[in-house]
């Protein structure tokens, strides 16, 4: 799959060289300009040129990647499509669907029901740009192009959780695999993890909160909050009960992506099911 930027250099952009504008200007990362090098092309008014090659104004350089991607199992999975354009696809992930194919899920992943979707486009390349657990729904952005992914994103999430949670606030404990077990993970040991959080709502012994991460640690939200004596509502492995509802309830609400040599500065919104939001009316009237 190939995908070609095009740039008319400016007053403001003259002599600089091509690496300085592709870094500085264009804000693309150094793995990027490898791959230019090694796997596409850089042309200055139609002629290869090396990144040192210096930009006059008037000049038209040219970006070209060539790309194959990872042949993945198609299955006819239906999702919703929030957003689409040449570069992005943004899909509403639905519950227990894992983003990636595993033991016991080697057909019913976010990148099967992808390769099914896309299943018409030749030789077509797209790949997550993060990660949301299995039983985690929302917005979830997959990238057509090593340009694509470096776009820089701003996730929110959201949460129903147990009890009255504080007005807001900022957890900094680490969090790291427990000892003993290979998925479950605990506060306390471990690597680094910054959550903030603020409340939007809390009635009827629940809280509706929206989560800004730091970090990204596995499960971090769902520990967070078991940690603070919150846990996520329907989350039995970090303690959540399931007298209202067997689903885990928290959603990727929101996605901000940036990247101006892609033209593309948007949030993405979605919400929780209205089977979800039927368990927790209080919250969600």
């Amino acid at each position: 799959m190939k995908r070609t930027l095009e740039f008319v250099i400016d007053c403001g952009q003259e002599n600089m060289d091509v690496r300085t504008f592709v870094r500085r200007y264009l804000g693309f990362s150094a793995r990027i300009l490898t791959a230019l090098k090694y796997e596409g092309e850089m042309l200055k008014n139609g002629e290869p040129v090396h990144s040192n090659a210096v930009l006059k104004a008037g000049d038209t350089l040219t970006l070209t990647l060539l790309e194959t991607g990872e042949a993945y199992e198609k299955a006819d999975l239906p999702f919703a499509v929030l957003y689409e354009d040449e570069d992005f696809l943004v899909l509403d992930k639905p519950y227990n669907m894992p983003v990636h194919p595993s033991p016991g899920h080697d057909r019913d992943s976010v990148l099967n029901a992808a390769a099914w979707y896309f299943q018409n486009t030749p030789d077509f390349v797209f790949r997550p740009l993060y990660r949301l657990d299995r039983d985690t729904t929302g917005a979830l952005v997959l990238a057509k192009n090593k340009f694509a992914a470096n776009a820089k994103l701003t996730k929110t999430y959201r949460a129903v959780c147990e009890g009255e949670t504080p007005e807001s606030g900022c957890v900094n404990v680490p969090i790291g695999l427990k000892p003993g077990h290979k998925v479950e993970r605990c506060a306390g040991i471990g690597d680094e993890a910054v959550t903030e959080f603020q409340t939007v709502k809390t009635s009827g012994g629940y809280s509706l909160v929206d989560f800004h991460l730091k970090t990204g640690r596995t499960h971090q939200i769902r520990v967070h909050m078991a940690h603070l004596g919150h846990p996520v509502a329907g989350d039995d492995l970090y303690g959540g009960h399931l007298d209202r509802t067997e689903h885990q309830m928290l959603c990727c609400r929101a996605v901000h992506l940036l990247c101006p040599a892609l033209d593309i500065d948007k949030t993405v919104v979605t919400d929780f099911s209205a089977e979800q939001k039927a368990c927790f009316p209080e919250l969600f009237q």
